[in-house]
């Protein structure tokens, strides 16, 4: 059966839309500390309990079986609901860290019912050509996690709570359009009241030489693509004075991966999603070497530079999720992608805050080139892939 014309494109401003959430309150930082005197490394801990966050409900929702055990769209809307009333609490409540901490864990555990199921609604469509609706999801929520910069662009004058409220409006519409115009795909699996969850996981992964490749590139991909992009906001800061010229910058920058997303499914067709993941690894890490020059650097290469960065760094994603789904033994491709993006995700939570505290400590010229360990060992992991 060939997808509706429209599912694709509901799927993927649904996901957009949704997880925008995961950002928001980084593009409203500045004003958030300046109005609640929020110590510098702030932003590194509450970005760090997103990630959290997003390890516990993934854990959470694969043990449980949620969606399998229930819709898998009513599980997007109602996470989405949730995760906008969480943006709406933050606007409201008083802006305290303590405060903010809670409210941004569990906006992480709401993002594991959004991107994840996300996921599975498409695969319920698209049995065939699973690798380019990944391209196109994943772009999504690149574009989702710039979102915010772009209303802070555009509400230069707003205050920090209008942008907030706005995101959550943003996010309840997108599960809204999930549930009414995406139904269930003729290749979901049937309900089932079982866990898809099986320790075997973590013996394969170990184990299977092709798996334990793309898994081992996929957690070095994710030791940069979160530190960097939590780290923008000081590299165009150094530049750029202006908040709405600089949020414009930071939105752009990151919105360059769907690009990458989309356009690094086009090119896999033809040349192999390992080779294509290993270029872009290859990529963003050349871009944290040279970062010392590029700093100082004319307008136009410093450019250059920073949304080559930014369309690599995310770009390969959606070839790790498809690399290791492939490698994974039919019966355990649900446990190990669970795993492999919960180890990530714990890998990126240690990174952000470790650049952000060494961000306070030294000079970005001496921090961003350490981020290009992630990639070298990325690079070299996928060696058995791509030769």
């Amino acid at each position: 059966m060939t997808p509706p014309r429209h599912i694709l494109p509901a799927i993927a401003l649904s996901q957009l839309a949704a997880t925008s959430l995961w950002f928001a309150i980084n593009a409203v930082m500045p004003d958030l500390q300046r109005d609640a005197a929020l110590p510098p490394d702030a932003v590194g801990w509450l970005t760090a309990a997103v990630q959290l966050g997003f390890i516990v409900g993934t854990l959470a929702f694969a043990l449980l079986a949620v969606a399998d055990r229930f819709s898998p769209r009513q599980v997007f809307l109602a996470c989405s609901l949730l995760g906008a009333a969480l943006a709406a609490a933050t606007a409201w409540l008083p802006p305290q860290l303590s405060v903010l901490l809670v409210l941004r864990f569990a906006t992480g555990i709401c993002l594991a019912g959004i991107y994840p199921v996300g996921m599975k609604i498409a695969a319920g469509w698209y049995a065939q050509g699973l690798g380019w609706a990944l391209g196109v999801l994943v772009g999504a929520l690149v574009l989702g996690t710039a979102l915010p910069y772009g209303l802070r662009a555009l509400g230069a004058h707003w205050p920090w709570q209008a942008v907030m409220a706005s995101v959550g409006a943003i996010a309840a519409s997108g599960g809204v359009l999930m549930a009414l115009a995406v139904p269930d795909g003729p290749h979901l699996a049937p309900r089932t009241a079982h866990t898809t969850w099986s320790p075997g996981a973590l013996a394969v992964i170990w184990h299977d030489r092709r798996l334990r490749a793309s898994v081992l590139g996929y957690f070095g991909h994710m030791g940069e693509l979160y530190a960097l992009i939590v780290l923008l906001p000081a590299i165009i800061g150094q530049r750029i004075a202006d908040p709405a010229g600089a949020s414009w910058w930071a939105f752009a920058a990151i919105a360059a991966g769907t690009v990458g997303c989309v356009g690094g499914g086009v090119w896999a067709r033809r040349f192999g999603g390992a080779r294509v993941a290993a270029l872009q690894l290859a990529c963003s890490g050349a871009c944290a070497l040279v970062a010392p020059w590029m700093l100082d650097a004319a307008l136009l290469p410093w450019a250059v530079w920073l949304l080559l960065w930014g369309l690599t760094v995310s770009g390969d994603s959606p070839q790790f999720s498809a690399l290791t789904a492939t490698n994974a033994p039919r019966a355990l491709v649900g446990s190990v992608l669970t795993l492999v993006n919960s180890i990530g995700f714990a890998i990126s939570t240690a990174t952000i805050v470790l650049f952000v505290h060494l961000a306070g400590l030294w000079p970005l010229q001496l921090v961003l080139p350490w981020l290009a360990v992630g990639p070298v060992i990325g690079v070299w992991c996928l060696r058995p892939l791509w030769r």
